[in-house]
């Protein structure tokens, strides 16, 4: 039953995302504001910072509950760990993704590839902790070293609210906000649908990708205890 479940998901995953991108590239307006062909990558630019900013707040929560739970309830502390690697992993394919097709549009609209934005800077350094947390999760080792990525992994979120607010608070070269930016800011009704449809898609592949990645690292926290059980036992 759990694999016919499964088997289901992934297969409705594959649905939106083919539905998605027909939607983006068949169904939305051809020429937005005069862009040209380029603006389509918005409908993959902005879900994809959506979902990025979703799956860090999942690895935070992680986080927090490693740093509660670490002393009274180790069980569900590593449980925990698994959810803050897991969301952190996925988080930076999808900020990634932001970083690689904001230059692909700005250098359409701009004439450049990259430029100092608020929005872009804030990004990039969002980007660059969470390759920091990776990175110590995979090169440290020690009893600390979980707790430290935790600590690590709540100072690099609160960039997130930074990032998103970047472009209300400081002038730049970045589009201003689209929904609630002020009188002037919205999406037509031609680009709501198609925009929604690949939200939607790229969260249903992230959530697959995170339940994954998620089971593998509670299997390798498993295989680490056995580990350390038959040393102590040797």
């Amino acid at each position: 039953m759990k694999r016919i479940a499964i088997g289901l998901y992934v297969a409705a995953t594959a649905a939106l995302m083919i539905w998605g991108y027909y939607q983006a590239i068949y169904v939305a307006p051809a020429n937005e504001l005069g862009q040209g062909y380029i603006y389509h990558i918005f409908y993959y630019h902005v879900p994809s910072a959506m979902v990025a900013f979703l799956f860090f707040t999942i690895s935070l929560a992680g986080s927090i509950g490693y740093l509660s739970w670490r002393h009274s309830q180790p069980e569900r502390a590593l449980a925990a760990d698994a959810w803050a690697l897991s969301g952190a992993e996925v988080g930076v394919v999808f900020c990634t993704v932001v970083l690689l097709t904001g230059p692909i549009w700005a250098r359409r609209a701009w004439g450049i590839w990259w430029t100092w934005d608020p929005r872009l800077t804030t990004t990039l350094i969002l980007w660059l902790i969470y390759m920091s947390y990776l990175l110590l999760r995979r090169f440290a080792a020690g009893p600390q070293m979980q707790t430290l990525a935790a600590v690590l992994n709540i100072f690099g979120a609160i960039d997130v609210p930074i990032v998103y607010m970047s472009n209300r608070w400081w002038s730049g070269a970045h589009p201003g906000p689209v929904f609630g930016g002020g009188p002037d800011s919205g999406m037509h009704q031609s680009m709501l649908g198609p925009f929604k449809w690949n939200i939607l898609a790229w969260l249903a592949w992230g959530l697959l990708i995170l339940a994954l990645r998620y089971q593998a690292e509670r299997g390798n926290q498993k295989i680490a205890a056995e580990q350390a059980q038959a040393a102590l036992e040797a």
